[in-house]
């Protein structure tokens, strides 16, 4: 239905948009109505999300959207496996947990000890990580089993917001695959492994698609506006799924969702679980359509985030295109990081994490911003190569392109990196991916658009890629020998 007007609030790790999207003559236009920082809060040597912030920043975004033009429906993403626990009329009992916070450290191991590692993988599809929702409930299970006891709910972080914006509660598809026990056949919660492991079920909520309309916006937040006659569409709620269902992948091109985190996979019609997926760590994340993205979840820009943060706090202040100048100027492949080593999760000054690591690892310690900058960029394009292999491996036919998407498709030095470094042609945008994924879902949820396959078709239309074709192989193919030595 041209006209129509939709609302998406998309937020991730670090800040979050409200961004309205515009169905006009056949093209989707966007505009960001408000951006707000998403700061975690450290207390009781805990680290949580500070959620009623967040709350309050979605109702000024909510405010001014009520002074403008109909809106039709509001649509929410997060991040993946945090979660919420409410208790009587649906009271908050606790800040979320922050999934960088220390208390999952050797749930996983015991995880394993107690159920097997095998059966958990076989039974979910996804990959092991120790901030999956399954070893944060493990541990709560532990430290605070009267707490989970009371609960009356479990929502993921999107859920929680779209019961706050409506009073219905639910967990959407996609988010519900990240928390690591739903169960991949039957697309429903794995219970038995839950209790086997001593974590209750009785708060677990029903499973809910994407493009399910959940209802109206509750009347307090409606107002007499612009938004008296929304109602709230689940769009794919976890944000790479909403990133990678503004794009058409598949066949011979994978993604790559580009941001505090990297996620490079393709979409699948159903799960893939043997020993290669196994082996590498690939996890199946729910998809829309009722379709997979067997991934890898690499650890993506944070690295140069944290490195930004530890040189504007000594005072010396560079803006993201003064330290692209600077890597761009540094000598090449000196220096390569693996990004997902440990030294990297949560360090209290990135640059000394980077230069602990290459000094470790018997390479040239990167001293200067410019240094490190590059050292980060040609350790993710050559971890890219890595995974594209994998990837090709188990799909049984190499890949010849990568779609870049998410704010990091900006970021045209990484981008050649990563064609150099895969031989891979890369096409880049749009970088506004996981709001247009959220748009689209919506979209289709009313009715005004048809399907997922026209929505993506429009989205291509409003929004042209950027290509790097791959050049000079040499150089990187004797930096991935030294970097897979390393591994």
């Amino acid at each position: 239905m041209p006209g129509t007007t939709v609302l998406a609030f998309d937020l991730g790790a670090s800040s979050g948009r409200a961004m309205m999207g515009r169905l006009t003559s056949g093209r989707l236009e966007i505009e960001e109505l408000r951006r707000f920082p998403n700061e975690p809060v450290r207390y009781n040597g805990e680290l949580h999300w500070d959620v009623p912030r967040l709350w309050h920043e979605m109702q000024s975004a909510l405010a001014a959207a009520g002074a403008g033009q109909a809106v039709a429906s509001i649509g929410v993403d997060t991040w993946g496996v945090d979660y919420a626990l409410l208790g009587e009329s649906g009271a908050l009992l606790e800040n979320p947990y922050h999934y960088r916070d220390q208390r999952t450290a050797g749930m996983v191991e015991k995880a394993f000890a107690a159920v097997g590692a095998g059966r958990i993988y076989d039974v979910t599809g996804i990959q092991f990580m120790a901030l999956n929702t399954l070893y944060q409930l493990y541990a709560a299970s532990q430290r605070t089993p009267r707490l989970l006891a009371c609960a009356e709910s479990l929502v993921t972080m999107p859920d929680l917001f779209n019961y706050w914006l409506t009073g219905v509660r639910g967990c959407e598809y996609t988010e519900a695959t990240t928390t690591q026990f739903l169960d991949r056949r039957t697309r429903s919660w794995a219970c038995d492994l839950l209790r086997d492991l001593g974590i209750p079920t009785h708060f677990l909520q029903p499973i809910v698609q994407p493009g399910t309309v959940l209802g109206p916006l509750r009347p307090e937040l409606a107002g007499s506006g612009a938004l008296r006659s929304a109602v709230v569409t689940a769009p794919a709620c976890h944000d790479t799924g909403s990133a990678v269902a503004a794009v058409k992948t598949g066949g011979r091109t994978a993604f790559l969702s580009s941001g505090t985190w990297s996620l490079l996979g393709t979409e699948i019609p159903e799960a893939i679980v043997n020993e290669d997926t196994r082996r590498f760590n690939f996890t199946n994340e729910g998809s829309v359509g009722g379709s997979f993205r067997l991934l890898k979840n690499i650890t993506g820009l944070w690295l140069l985030e944290g490195c930004k943060k530890s040189w504007d706090s000594a005072g010396r202040k560079f803006s993201y295109g003064e330290l692209m100048d600077l890597a761009r100027a540094a000598e090449p492949l000196v220096s390569l990081i693996d990004p997902d080593d440990p030294l990297f999760v949560a360090p209290d000054d990135m640059p000394c994490a980077i230069e602990a690591y290459c000094a470790r690892t018997g390479q040239a310690v990167p001293r200067t911003p410019g240094a490190c900058t590059r050292a980060i960029l040609e350790g993710l394009a050559v971890k890219y190569r890595c995974v594209v292999e994998q990837l090709g491996a188990i799909a049984g036919a190499p890949f010849e392109a990568v779609r870049v998407i998410g704010g990091g498709c900006r970021n045209g030095l990484l981008n050649e990196f990563t064609a150099d470094a895969t031989g891979c042609r890369v096409l880049a945008g749009p970088a506004e991916a996981t709001a247009l994924g959220n748009i689209a879902m919506q979209l289709v949820g009313i009715g005004a658009v048809a399907s997922i396959d026209q929505a993506r078709g429009l989205i291509e239309r409003s929004f042209p890629v950027e290509t790097h074709e791959p050049s000079g192989r040499g150089g990187w193919d004797r930096a991935y020998g030294q970097f897979k030595s390393m591994l």
